[in-house]
């Protein structure tokens, strides 16, 4: 019971992934916040996301094994996506902004690649391809922000 309970609150990001309407986009904001307001270094991060992804790998399948595949209610890799997205960014209100929505449009429409991480097996799958979608929108964004685009 207690392990359930501990997979479902780090999967569905202590309840989350219970919104009715748009989960994932509720984990990516979630994930938005923890990353504007957390005062810790870059080392820290690292750490953190890294922490995160493993945990959420871990969590993602066990749930996935009572719910089916890919859950919706899970939204722990929407919540280290964005937090890939954010990584090294100005903490301003435009690229953040801009960080959700890039990755919320990564995430949602899969383009370059990301599709296929999906079949990856258990929590492998579901955790990947938001990983490589924060990365792609991360690195958009460093473009954007070291070519003084914006």
């Amino acid at each position: 019971m207690i392990k359930r309970y501990f997979n479902y609150s780090i999967g569905t990001v202590f309840g989350f992934g219970y919104f009715p309407k748009a989960p994932g986009t509720a984990g990516s904001l979630a994930g938005l916040l923890a990353f504007w307001f957390l005062p810790i270094s870059f080392g820290w991060v690292i750490f953190l996301l890294t922490a995160l992804f493993f945990l959420g790998v871990w969590t993602s399948a066990q749930i996935e094994t009572l719910e089916g595949t890919d859950p919706g209610l899970v939204v722990i890799d929407e919540f280290v996506g964005q937090g890939i997205a954010c990584l090294l960014l100005p903490k301003s209100l435009l690229f953040y902004a801009l960080a959700f929505i890039l990755f919320r449009f990564f995430d949602i429409l899969k383009p370059l690649g990301i599709d296929r991480l999906q079949d990856l097996p258990g929590g492998w799958g579901i955790m990947t391809d938001d990983l490589l979608a924060g990365l792609y929108a991360n690195i958009l964004l460093q473009f954007v922000y070291l070519t003084g685009l914006i």
